[in-house]
């Protein structure tokens, strides 16, 4: 029998559905999409949850379908034409940057915004959702290596972005 038998569905989603869904935030960057993202992780769940054998690893399971469902998205999007992409634009609800900079750690999130994405994910798991290297090489499917070094390039630039924006 499996462990999934203990994981109670509704208690899943009150677990972790505020750290998927700012996880997805900094992925995404817009409410609706991580909002779409963290939904869907939770029905593939659903789907497949069942195949999971260890609960203990549920957390870095959900991470990593996030992340792999995001990757798809953004796949599928290349492919969107550009009078498609008009469309979806105007559809989409804008989210205005800097609503809520008075607090330092919005300072520190605006700043992780602006990171190149191949060091922005693993920086967001490794800080805002205190994943171990080995589990950030699982949620991102790379060596931990490579997530040691994205992470070492990931905090030199988020360093200079903070150094450059109190220096202005």
């Amino acid at each position: 029998m499996s462990d999934h038998a203990n994981l109670n569905f509704s208690d899943l989603v009150e677990t972790y559905y505020t750290p998927l869904y700012r996880f997805a935030y900094s992925l995404a960057k817009n409410e609706h999409e991580a909002s779409d993202l963290t939904q869907q992780t939770f029905v593939i769940y659903a789907e497949k949850g069942d195949s999971l054998r260890d609960s203990s690893k549920v957390k870095s399971w959900l991470f990593t379908t996030l992340y792999r469902e995001f990757l798809r998205l953004r796949r599928r999007a290349a492919h969107v034409t550009p009078q498609e992409n008009d469309i979806l634009e105007l559809e989409a609800p804008s989210v205005e940057p800097g609503i809520a900079r008075t607090l330092d750690s919005q300072s520190a999130l605006d700043a992780l915004e602006q990171v190149d994405e191949a060091y922005r994910a693993p920086l967001t798991l490794f800080y805002l959702k205190s994943l171990s290297y080995k589990e950030i090489a699982e949620t991102l499917d790379i060596p931990i290596g490579t997530v040691m070094s994205r992470l070492s390039r990931g905090k030199a630039q988020l360093k200079n972005i903070l150094l450059s924006s109190t220096a202005s």
